[in-house]
């Protein structure tokens, strides 16, 4: 008799989902089994620096001790990832603010932050729709991050991040201060139950400008989609052929008049904070001081370090937690 195989395997994005879902299973044993282990590594250190009576050894109990911390607290984090789509994937657009080359900077550099974010994680990245800056830097950046849970970290991010500093385009050597804006949504592969009406949204087809090939600049391919009910601009231009972008660019704006709509509903309006406001003064979710002193705070959490470095570095985690701990306060 032959055995039928699973209605999943049939449909790839429920097969991928299933996949996802057992490899991150699969991490969490992992990681458990890795904590226990280490567990028993310090108790072993401490039971032999009292045999030896040698203090010597406390250095590599406390370096050991500070580890097992770090991987408990990621654990307990990750607990905190409850959201209807915190497991999938995470979109990402860097928007540069009004301040020219300085504010296109200041965006390559917080892509770059994201960037190595995510190389920390093991996830994946790539680049969805690309706008080099008039002279230097990125106007604006779209991209994916793929990874276990990568949304649910990643809407901690959305909003406006402001930058103090000294800056290399000012030739006066004057602090200047910087803006740009970060929007976050899921990379919802099932088709999510949102109408969009022909009448209601414009699509226009234009020239890659990012790099990719020849293909990619030779052709018009790129797809901007324009939502006219509210003003909503999705693009794509990765992709290889233009029904490729289409298909990506709409079930970008389905996510997006999703969480519009969760927004709009106010037992669910907690699950969605840190709305992108106006990329200007008095609206930053976070700020990254470089001149005189160095630091970044969230203005949220009040989450803070004075290593800009590490933070620009990728080290964004401390950040991620301290919000996730105040959503679920």
């Amino acid at each position: 008799m032959e055995m039928q195989a699973p209605d999943f395997w049939d449909d790839p994005e429920s097969s991928n989902r299933k996949m996802r879902e057992s490899k991150g299973l699969k991490d969490i044993v992992e990681t458990m089994d890795g904590l226990a282990g280490q567990y028993n590594d310090i108790l072993e250190l401490i039971e032999l620096g009292y045999e030896d009576n040698d203090p010597a050894i406390i250095p590599d109990i406390e370096e050991e001790l500070a580890s097992f911390k770090e991987t408990f607290e990621n654990i307990r984090i990750s607990t905190l990832l409850s959201g209807e789509y915190d497991r999938n994937n995470a979109i990402l657009k860097l928007n540069a603010g009004a301040g020219g080359t300085e504010s296109c900077d200041w965006c390559s550099m917080l892509y770059r932050m994201y960037t190595r974010w995510a190389e920390r994680k093991g996830f994946s990245l790539e680049v969805i729709d690309y706008l080099d800056g008039d002279e230097a830097g990125i106007k604006s950046v779209t991209f994916q991050i793929n990874g276990e849970n990568a949304y649910g970290y990643l809407k901690s991010e959305k909003g406006v991040h402001r930058l103090v500093r000294i800056s290399p385009f000012n030739a006066q050597g004057k602090r200047q201060t910087s803006f740009v804006s970060l929007d976050v949504m899921p990379d919802i592969e099932e088709d999510v139950d949102v109408e969009i009406k022909d009448e209601d949204i414009r699509i226009d087809t234009y020239r890659s400008s990012g790099a990719g090939g020849q293909h990619i600049n030779k052709t018009s391919s790129a797809i901007r989609i324009t939502h006219f009910p509210t003003g909503i601009v999705v693009t794509c231009q990765n992709e290889r052929s233009q029904f490729q972008n289409k298909d990506k660019a709409m079930q970008m704006l389905k996510a997006k008049l999703y969480l519009l709509r969760q927004e709009e509903n106010a037992e669910k309006l907690s699950d969605i904070r840190g709305d992108v406001k106006e990329i200007g003064w008095g609206n930053q979710i976070r700020s990254y001081v470089m001149q005189p002193y160095t630091m970044v705070k969230d203005h949220r959490t009040n989450e803070e370090s004075g290593n800009v470095d590490a933070v620009m570095d990728g080290a964004i985690d401390p950040f991620i937690n301290a919000y996730l701990k105040w959503i679920n306060r």
